[in-house]
């Protein structure tokens, strides 16, 4: 059970870390500057050109779907718009470099003129194709290519979101840190690979735990929604690191049930008092009401 001693022990055992200074990400929107750092969490609302996502309130059917969908998340409150052509399941269809860029330059173009663009992907030429239709962020979910990656963000002036992983692409499954603690494997996966991305002249970015990924030892539902509740109380512990971070807030359908839209809210909580910068999310709207709960109310 989660107590407030629990949350209390946390902020104690680890003040110096939630002390650290992180630098702000900010991005030229068409409604003007949006803020990734300390201050209000901002909202990325998903959308998925995947008939193969499990979410499926988030899937769009063409192009024009998604912009569609796109406008009504922006409407809602969602400061960035996610974009992704291949579903992150392990288990569903890959779909080549070609296709992707197919199904979301439409989208991206069109988009672009309204809100700020990220496109999930880890294949180059979808990089470079969607940065040339107008997107700005690239949410990298490989790392076979990432020197490339990098290299195309830099050329762009964009930012990146790196997610946490150690295999070519997040298809490709492999495990979370060790159970006891994984802050500290994170830190030491991240401090490299953001060192380097500077390195190539990347100076925008957030990175990302990977709470939204499949995992070959958290297959046990229960076991992946105690790790990632874990993760998201304590993501404040990354701060050394310097960069914001974004996490992907559960559904936890074992939990919830037919209730599981409303899970995002009940992580979103565990997210913001642990010190998320940014929450993907496909519930935007029911998002910003919880937000707002926790930015209007006081407990002191």
């Amino acid at each position: 059970m989660i107590t407030l001693a629990d949350l209390a022990a946390l902020h104690q055992a680890y003040a110096d870390d939630l002390a650290a200074p992180v630098e702000p990400v900010v991005l030229d929107g068409p409604r003007g500057p949006v803020t990734i750092g300390d201050g209000p969490v901002a909202l990325m609302g998903c959308i998925n050109l995947s008939r193969d996502s499990t979410y499926r309130e988030s899937v769009a059917t063409s192009p024009a779907d998604a912009v569609r969908m796109g406008r009504i998340q922006a409407a809602q409150g969602a400061a960035l718009i996610d974009l992704g052509a291949e579903s992150s399941n392990a288990r569903a269809a890959r779909v080549a470099a070609d296709d992707q860029v197919a199904t979301l330059v439409p989208a991206v173009k069109q988009l672009a003129a309204e809100a700020v663009v990220s496109v999930e992907t880890y294949e180059p030429e979808v990089v470079r194709a969607c940065l040339d239709a107008g997107a700005r962020v690239l949410n990298m979910t490989g790392r076979l290519h990432e020197e490339e990656m990098l290299a195309l963000a830099a050329e762009y002036d964009a930012a990146v979101v790196m997610c946490f992983g150690v295999t070519s692409n997040v298809r490709e499954i492999a495990d979370v840190p060790p159970d006891a603690d994984p802050m500290p494997v994170l830190l030491d996966h991240f401090a490299p690979r953001i060192a380097h991305a500077r390195s190539l002249g990347v100076d925008k970015i957030v990175v990302d735990p990977g709470m939204g990924f499949y995992y070959g030892n958290l297959v046990d539902p229960m076991t992946r929604a105690r790790h990632q509740v874990r993760v998201l109380s304590q993501t404040f512990r990354l701060r050394p690191l310097g960069v914001p971070v974004c996490n992907a807030v559960p559904h936890s359908f074992d939990i919830f049930g037919d209730e599981f839209r409303k899970a995002e809210g009940f992580y979103a909580v565990f997210a913001t008092l642990g010190g998320t910068h940014l929450v993907r999310t496909h519930e935007v709207a029911h998002l910003r009401s919880v937000l707002r709960g926790l930015e209007e109310l006081e407990v002191r």
